[in-house]
């Protein structure tokens, strides 16, 4: 029976969807990791589930669940295809495909691999967030890291307080202001403003492959059409007011 579907949001990909299926009886979820998200268009929850016990009690009602989180949250994701497999409830997997390989990308793990491999001296533009920032410190690189949300001055690194999406001709010229030498970016998809903007300006690309998938798998696709169709399928109309759910 149609009823209420969770989007495991947090992507692009998923404000897209949202905004797609407005009129839908849907709860998106988010992490809480950016203190001012974006505008997802659909009643929202924040924060974590409490667990594998916390999750599964919040399925409860739940008709079907549609996962859009990064294509690096692989244990959210893997855990959610065993819980929903286990529980029958029906899972779609929505994520962008990786970016069509370059030769002269260099490619590796992880961050710890690209913070080894990189030159004293270089000027590096991270795009991985903060929580890659670590492996680079202390290593004489000029650090300037992508953010959502402001935070605190931090010694030897430079914030850079951006929310995509971002344009090829604005990424070329912050590139060229700091005189980036090198970017380093995980293989997440999607736009590649950054890319090709690194690309026009002869700076060296530095890509961290995506984490092997688990053991549990589920069907996945980038088609946002057929996401949407996968939530319409699932979701009973939007209630009145579309305030229902907890935010």
């Amino acid at each position: 029976m149609p009823g209420s579907v969770l989007i495991l949001a947090g992507t692009g990909l998923a404000r897209r969807l949202c905004a797609r299926v407005a009129d839908c009886d849907v709860l998106a979820s988010l992490a809480g990791v950016t203190e001012v998200p974006a505008d997802l268009a659909v009643p929202v929850r924040t924060g974590g589930f409490g667990g594998e016990a916390g999750f599964r009690a919040a399925l409860g009602g739940i008709a079907a669940v549609l996962d859009a989180t990064h294509p690096f949250a692989v244990r959210i994701s893997g855990r959610t295809a065993r819980v929903c497999a286990e529980m029958g409830l029906p899972l779609l997997r929505l994520e962008a495909p990786p970016w069509p390989d370059d030769p002269s990308w260099h490619r590796y793990a992880n961050a710890d691999a690209v913070a080894n491999a990189l030159p004293a001296g270089a000027r590096v533009f991270l795009s991985t967030g903060p929580g890659s920032l670590d492996p680079f410190l202390g290593r004489g690189f000029d650090l300037f890291c992508r953010r959502i949300d402001p935070a605190p001055a931090r010694e030897g690194v430079h914030w850079i307080v951006g929310r995509p999406p971002f344009a090829t001709p604005d990424e070329r010229a912050l590139f060229a202001s700091l005189r980036i030498t090198d970017l380093v970016t995980k293989d997440s998809g999607g736009a590649r403003a950054k890319l090709d903007a690194a690309a026009e300006l002869g700076v060296a690309v530095h890509v961290i492959d995506r984490p092997p998938p688990g053991a549990v798998t589920c069907e996945t696709t980038d088609d946002l059409d057929r996401a949407e169709a996968f939530v319409r399928a699932h979701a009973a109309g939007r209630p009145p007011g579309g305030a229902d759910h907890p935010r």
